[in-house]
């Protein structure tokens, strides 16, 4: 191989599922092994087989423990990738904790799902990856602290420079041994706002030859982004939900948000910018996370407050099935932060089940939704949802809180980006959806030239050569097409028509007008004409 070759596998115009193969003449490494998230079609991703033979992947670098950036790591292990994982420490500790909880949660899932598929007579499915394979994967991981060089293959080295996205986030910079000079590779992972609590800003490298660089939040401009600003938003949010027989449910990451709400929150409680509300960390995997976080305290930026916080009386962790389900029979006003932070999984769509169609209810999202989620489509104003095959009104508020994103700006990607000039070759967008990915190619003129701004699609390739990246035509055909990536399916069409038939129904003033309604759909199925009046 003359050139090294970089095949972009997941968050490609999309912002889950990241994974970049990079083949060398050394051999081929990955960087990032994650699941998708979002729409069904991009989730059913995660059952197929992965576009390379795993037991060819020399080594996987993994920028940080993020589902969407590690999810997939004990499925390559299960299909016989046997090389070293290479991450921080931090990183070590919290995989430790999220992939076993990702196969816990896959387990459940295929089990209700199997249970309905039996029903309807439809195909069994398995779960990806089991227990077993979490075990097998953990004990490939192998630690390495920020800014230190290690050896990955026989001519190829690699250092972590602080993300400022999550404990332990990492930039990945890459050296290849390539003809007179090294190839310099730089990918970003997942980059931290500037005001992003318990982490330092983020750092890197400059004058690489190519650079991979997130684009999330790329056509978006935070105002005032302070931590006292959060924290008076925050304060607000939680005194308009304040309600004698309601309750807050903050949908939250179990890793780093929950850890953050938890120390915003019982700071206002101390400072008596809030009354003494009960807080219930609904979530077995954030329990452990902020177990993680105590154990790394010293490593974030106010560490001590969180730990303060973690103390508080007023804080209850919910560990067992029962103990969940036991917060729905709770008197008063409270509080309950619960994952998953998009409502696709996790114990935050039971709460949603028991609350959302209730007026006294406040739904507080903090964090980035996909496009297809649960999470996005209640942000997005729908009048009634479908939880776990059920119908419900929504009558909740439902409320967004923008300053607790992992993900910096526009602006503050651009001057990311700017910080690594001299650029020699091209950019490439990624983790993004395709707004956020023209928003920030847009902001990048005047920094990198129109034609180095690369925006790649789900699994294209390109080379790494001496003059810019070459896309390569003769590629095989991606397991998507690039306008199914990052947008609604055809599950949510259909979703979305079964609720707008029942409301259609449910306003027919009669049985009569309920009848016309459903013969014209019943004919609409059959292929006829459903307007009798144009019949004949």
């Amino acid at each position: 191989m003359s050139d090294p070759r970089l095949t972009f596998h997941g968050a490609a115009g999309a912002v889950t599922g990241s994974c970049l193969r990079l083949e060398t003449a050394q051999g081929q490494i990955l960087i990032d092994c994650g699941m998708f998230q979002g729409p069904k079609t991009e989730k059913e991703l995660n059952y197929r087989p992965f576009p390379f033979a795993p037991d060819r992947v020399a080594a996987v670098i993994l920028s940080h423990a993020h589902i969407d950036h590690s999810g997939l790591l004990p499925k390559l292990v299960r299909h016989g990738f046997k090389g070293a994982i290479h991450a921080t420490p931090a990183t070590i500790d919290l995989a430790g904790v999220m992939l076993p909880d990702s196969a816990h949660i896959q387990e459940i899932e295929v089990e209700q799902f199997n249970r309905r598929a039996e029903q309807r007579h439809r195909d069994r499915v398995e779960p990806i990856y089991d227990s077993h394979d979490v075990e097998a994967c953990m004990a490939l991981f192998r630690p390495h602290v920020r800014n230190d060089w290690f050896n990955v293959l026989p001519g190829l080295r690699a250092r972590f420079w602080n993300a400022g996205h999550l404990l332990g986030s990492a930039s990945v910079e890459i050296e290849i041994a390539h003809g007179a000079a090294p190839l310099r590779l730089l990918v970003s992972g997942d980059i931290g706002p500037d005001a992003k609590l318990m982490q330092p800003d983020p750092q890197g490298p400059s004058g690489v030859d190519y650079l991979v660089c997130e684009s999330t939040y790329g056509d978006r401009d935070r105002d005032d982004a302070s931590a006292e600003r959060r924290r008076t938003l925050l304060r607000d949010e939680v005194r308009a939900a304040i309600h004698p027989d309601g309750a807050l449910l903050i949908p939250s990451f179990a890793v780093e948000r929950a850890q953050e709400l938890v120390s915003d929150i019982g700071r206002l409680i101390a400072e008596g910018q809030l009354p003494d509300i009960p807080i219930h960390i609904d979530s077995p995997l954030a329990t452990r996370a902020t177990q993680v976080f105590a154990r790394h305290h010293r490593e974030l930026e106010e560490g001590a407050v969180l730990m303060r916080g973690l103390k508080a009386r007023n804080l209850h962790f919910t560990e067992t099935r029962e103990q969940s389900m036991a917060l729905d029979r709770l008197r008063g006003f409270h509080i309950v932060i619960a994952a998953s932070g998009m409502c696709d999984a996790g114990r935050i769509r039971h709460r949603l089940k028991n609350w959302i169609w209730r007026d006294e209810a406040t739904v507080l999202f903090t964090g980035y939704q996909a496009e297809g989620t649960l999470g996005r489509i209640l942000q997005d104003g729908a009048r009634s949802v479908r939880i776990q095959g059920e119908e419900f009104a929504v009558r909740a508020r439902i409320r967004s809180l923008d300053l607790y994103s992992g993900h910096a700006d526009g602006p503050e990607l651009v001057k990311w980006v700017q910080a690594r000039l001299p650029l020699t070759h091209d950019v490439f967008l990624v983790h993004g959806e395709p707004d956020a990915i023209e928003g920030l190619a847009t902001r990048l003129q005047g920094v990198v030239a129109p034609r180095h701004i690369q925006r790649p699609e789900l699994d294209e390739t390109f080379a790494l050569t001496a003059t810019g990246a070459q896309r390569l035509q003769d590629a095989p055909p991606p397991r998507l097409a690039p306008k199914k990536v990052g947008r609604l399916d055809w599950h949510n069409d259909l979703s979305r028509l079964i609720l707008d038939i029942n409301d259609a129904l449910a306003a027919s003033p009669d049985e009569r007008q309920r009848a016309v309604l459903i013969r014209r759909l019943r004919r609409a199925l059959d292929g006829e004409d459903p307007d009798p009046a144009r019949q004949g």
